[in-house]
């Protein structure tokens, strides 16, 4: 089996938000009197995550009301905190994610991804960029300085898909021109990055930079991008 093809998650992947998320949820609970740690959002954020997915998948956040959507939004950082060792009722959770979405931030690449774009663009692959995202990730990609590095990046708001749903990897395979054992996703997320790869056909490696996805298996984990050209064969 050839690899002709590397596709990439966005968001803690190839970026992270500065503050960290961690923090930023730290602090909305503090201004509220809570005293949680950042550290306490760490493994917190692998079931929010997955929570978020799975609701996604039931029904599209984007497509719901706004009455639906505060009521998501209150009950998924009702989850977050419970999680984060945190018991708040419904009112109590929105507050602090209103709080904690209001909160200024910018985004930064991590230092593995330059060399690692780098040298997937110099053996001669495809690199594409599918994120879940509300807005087009290509001028995210434009102002952190990677855009050159990719083939082609799809955004779910704007192909109307989202992972895990099969058919947005299978337009990045449309673009790429590749079959799907010719190609690897890699992302942070279990429930979309992994299980949306695998239904398309794709193998997929788990990116777990900070060593809190040991529990989950079905396929290879790595902790940096660096690891993935060791699946290059």
């Amino acid at each position: 089996m050839m690899i002709k093809a590397v596709f990439l998650d966005f968001y803690n992947t190839i970026c992270y938000f500065v503050p960290s998320r961690d923090e930023r949820q730290a602090q909305a609970c503090r201004e509220f009197g809570h005293a949680v740690k950042p550290e306490a959002f760490w493994r917190a954020y692998v079931v929010g995550e997955d929570y978020w997915t799975e609701a996604n998948a039931r029904y599209a956040i984007a497509k719901r009301s706004p009455a639906e959507s505060e009521a998501f939004y209150a009950a998924y950082e009702q989850v977050l905190l419970r999680a984060a060792g945190l018991e708040v009722n419904r009112e109590q959770a929105l507050e602090i994610y209103r709080r904690y979405s209001r909160m200024e931030r910018s985004l930064s690449i991590f230092d593995d991804v330059g060399p690692t774009l780098r040298e997937l663009r110099g053996r001669g692959l495809v690199v594409g960029l599918i994120s879940n995202t509300d807005r087009d990730a290509g001028p995210m990609c434009a102002e952190l300085g990677v855009a050159e590095h990719f083939d082609f990046v799809l955004s779910s708001c704007l192909v109307g898909f989202e992972k895990p749903d099969p058919r947005i990897f299978q337009l990045a395979l449309e673009k790429a021109g590749v079959a799907p054992h010719e190609a690897i996703h890699v992302g942070d997320q279990y429930k979309s990055d992994v299980a949306g790869a695998l239904a398309a056909g794709i193998q997929p490696l788990l990116l777990d930079r900070y060593g809190m996805l040991g529990h989950l298996d079905g396929c290879p984990h790595i902790a940096s991008l660096r690891e993935i050209t060791r699946y290059l064969r």
